[in-house]
């Protein structure tokens, strides 16, 4: 049997077994045909991401965008792809919405040297290595990696899905695991598992170019988006803010004003951007050095309401995974306070 070099995306359809997705498969597609989002399931097991359609507790939103490259690739331009290209199956990765106990949350800007996706702000994030190891044993850590309307502690968790093999509470925390290793490297953040909470928000349908008209796809990817909830204050995660040159070019904390100006601006559409009144014409951000070093300095709000262009390069601005995720972010905001 040929050795694992990497995690890859499996797919598993009406109690089927799991099979590799090919990379021009669309795997929002696969579920839901030409709708563009969809509830599913997901396990990492045996070094396989396992996508499927049988349902825990009615399963987490897989979303692609509208314009999604693999989406509209006719037959002629999958079969012209590169080779190499055309081997690499479908990626995982995942990505940790780090909110502060006044709730903030921190986004990062991709450096400008990376090859996919520079200079766009995102939560911080990577690839979900081989053999992923779990730290979150102990039932003291607070954690559910469950649909996004779930919250359970580790107890509870195990007691209620230790018999499906698509909850498995040891699997989740792989991921989960795999989304703080990430985050303490590309920002220096090390959170201790007695000091969170979690749960699986959803996962995007990445494709890079983001659309066709931008160039043929070169990477595909599904990325995990948690939730991470901290004790702590945003001033005090900042405090140990320790970002790394070569991923992250600057850092900022936005509230839930800013994000509902930032999702209101919808990748695709036309119509312009209104920027409600009340919110300041600037935001504090923390630039990186290529020495690592820090400096603060303000951009315009307007600038993390850009859109995808069409066309010709990338601008500064949130990709539009990020305001997905950052859409299911508002919605546990206000299911908090209605409960509260």
């Amino acid at each position: 049997m040929e050795k694992v070099r990497k995690i890859l995306v499996h797919l598993s359809k009406e109690n089927a077994a799991p099979q590799c997705a090919r990379f021009v498969q669309s795997i929002t597609g696969h579920f839901i045909g030409s709708e563009d989002q969809v509830n599913v399931s997901c396990s990492l097991e045996n070094n396989r991401f396992i996508l499927c359609d049988r349902l825990c507790d009615g399963g987490v939103p897989l979303k692609r965008a509208s314009f999604c490259p693999i989406k509209y690739l006719s037959h002629s331009e999958a079969v012209s792809l590169p080779p190499d290209t055309l081997s690499r199956g479908v990626d995982v990765g995942v990505a940790v919405l780090l909110q502060s106990s006044n709730q903030r949350l921190l986004l990062t800007r991709r450096a400008c040297s990376l090859r996919i996706f520079p200079n766009v702000w995102v939560p911080p994030g990577g690839h979900v290595e081989l053999d992923e190891k779990s730290f979150f044993k102990s039932p003291s850590c607070s954690l559910s990696l469950l649909p996004h309307h779930v919250l359970l502690s580790p107890i509870h968790f195990q007691q209620r899905f230790s018999a499906n093999a698509y909850c498995n509470f040891d699997k989740y925390c792989q991921l989960l695991d795999a989304g703080l290793r990430e985050l303490q490297e590309e920002t220096g953040l090390k959170l201790s598992p007695d000091e969170i909470s979690s749960q699986l928000l959803g996962m995007w349908e990445s494709v890079y170019p983001p659309m066709l008209s931008r160039g043929p796809p070169q990477r595909h990817h599904v990325v995990t988006y948690m939730l991470l909830k901290s004790s702590q204050s945003h001033l005090q995660l900042q405090a140990c803010l320790h970002p790394d040159p070569a991923e992250v070019s600057a850092c900022v904390w936005v509230d839930a004003g800013l994000v509902k100006a930032v999702v209101s601006a919808v990748d695709g559409e036309k119509d312009s951007v209104r920027i409600p009144a009340d919110l300041p014409q600037t935001i504090s951000v923390t630039e990186v050095s290529s020495r690592g070093e820090l400096s603060e300095t303000s951009l315009p709000v307007s600038l993390f309401c850009n859109r995808a262009p069409d066309h010709g390069e990338d601008i500064e601005r949130v990709s539009t995974g990020t305001k997905f995720a950052l859409e299911l972010w508002l919605k546990t905001l206000e299911s908090h306070a209605e409960m509260g």
